[in-house]
């Protein structure tokens, strides 16, 4: 979580949103990460869970299952959005750490839980509110300087 807290300040001091994701292979080796780029690059997809989700399955390419990132685990700053934690499914990630929760946007625990729904084909466990209070104060600070 501390390197996902660095990756996010960086973001802030491009002016994103500053959240920070992390991708561990099984084996516990930093697979992928990436932060927020959304003003960066005017997309609004640039989610720092989506890129690292794109980064790590580049990486496994060459593997026999390619894009499925299952064993890894994405840790990540904040609470995912639904769009993030859809992409955590696809991507078959069979464990999720976050920091701070997302009361307005959350899509693991806050609004819905997309991650651990029954009527999907893949469950990821979810370990919530690591280091919160750092990634929450990450956020307010950035939140309170563009106001």
């Amino acid at each position: 979580m501390s390197r996902a807290l660095a990756l996010g300040d960086e973001a802030a001091r491009r002016g994103d949103v500053p959240v920070g994701a992390v991708i561990l292979a099984p084996d516990g080796s930093v697979l992928a990460e990436a932060a927020n780029e959304r003003e960066l690059t005017g997309d609004p997809t640039a989610h720092a869970e989506v890129r690292a989700i794109r980064r790590a399955a580049r990486a496994l390419r060459g593997g026999s299952d390619g894009w499925r990132l299952e064993g890894c685990t994405l840790v990540v700053t904040l609470e995912p959005c639904t769009m993030c934690a859809g992409a955590v499914v696809a991507a078959r990630i069979g464990t999720l750490v976050f920091g701070a929760f997302d009361p307005k946007a959350g899509a693991v625990a806050s609004l819905w839980d997309v991650v651990r729904d029954p009527r999907i084909n893949h469950r990821v466990e979810v370990h919530s509110g690591v280091m919160a209070q750092e990634a929450s104060t990450l956020l307010r600070e950035f939140f309170t300087a563009r106001r």
